[in-house]
C-alpha cells in the first residue's frame, strides 16, 4: 500500500534493535484518515473471505482492527494481555512474546465472544517474530473457528515471522513489507 509506505518514509524513524517507530500516526497518535484507508484496503484484500469477526491483541492493533471491522460490518474482539475481573466465564488463552517489550504475556479471549464456525480476520499493527499471530491463531483454533485471513499493517520482512506464518498455510496480507532498515541513515526499503 503506497500510501502507508510513503507515510513510513516521511514520518517513521528507525531505532536501534530493528525498531521502527510509527507512533506519530499508527500506534500512539492515530491518523484516522490513514487508518480508514488501511481498513478499506484490508476489506478489498479479504473481500472473498466471508469474515464475520475481526480479532486483534491489545493495545496497538485495536485501532486498525476497528477500521477494518467497520468496513466488513462485523464486531472486533481483542485479546487481553491480563485476565481481569471484567472477563467472566471461560476463556481461550495463549502465551505470546512481545518483540518491542521483550516480555511474555498470557493473552485471553472470553468464550462468549469467539465461537465455533466463526470466520476470523486477525489484524495487527506489526509482524516481526510472529509470536502474537501464532497465539491468536491458536486461540481461534481452540474455539473451533477458522482463521479466514491475517491482515498486518507493517511486516518486517527481514524477520522470520511472516515466512513462518505463511508456511503454516495461513493467508497473510501485509499492507507494507519492510525489506530492510538502516538505523544509521534512517533508510527504509520495501519489498
Amino acid at each position: 500500500m503506497r500510501l502507508l509506505e510513503e507515510r513510513i518514509v516521511r514520518d517513521g524513524a528507525v531505532k536501534p534493535g530493528n525498531v521502527l517507530m510509527v507512533d506519530s500516526f499508527l500506534n500512539h497518535r492515530l491518523d484516522v484518515s490513514l487508518l480508514n484507508e488501511m481498513g478499506r484496503e484490508l476489506r478489498r484484500l479479504f473481500a472473498d473471505a466471508d469474515i464475520n469477526l475481526v480479532l486483534t491483541i491489545e493495545a496497538s492493533g485495536i485501532a486498525l482492527a476497528c477500521f477494518a471491522a467497520q468496513q466488513f460490518g462485523v464486531p472486533v474482539v481483542f485479546a487481553k494481555k491480563t485476565q481481569s475481573v471484567n472477563v467472566d466465564g471461560g476463556v481461550y488463552a495463549a502465551q505470546v512474546e512481545s518483540f518491542t517489550r521483550k516480555r511474555t504475556y498470557d493473552v485471553v479471549v472470553s468464550k462468549k465472544f469467539l465461537h465455533e464456525g466463526d470466520r476470523v480476520l486477525i489484524v495487527d499493527d506489526f509482524l516481526a517474530s510472529g509470536s502474537a499471530l501464532s497465539g491468536l491463531c491458536g486461540i481461534v483454533e481452540q474455539a473451533g473457528a477458522t482463521v479466514a485471513g491475517i491482515g498486518i499493517a507493517i511486516e518486517k520482512g527481514f524477520q522470520e515471522g511472516g515466512a513462518r506464518i505463511r508456511a503454516q498455510g495461513y493467508r497473510l496480507e501485509s499492507l507494507a513489507i519492510v525489506e530492510s532498515m538502516d538505523e544509521t541513515t534512517g533508510a527504509v526499503e520495501f519489498r
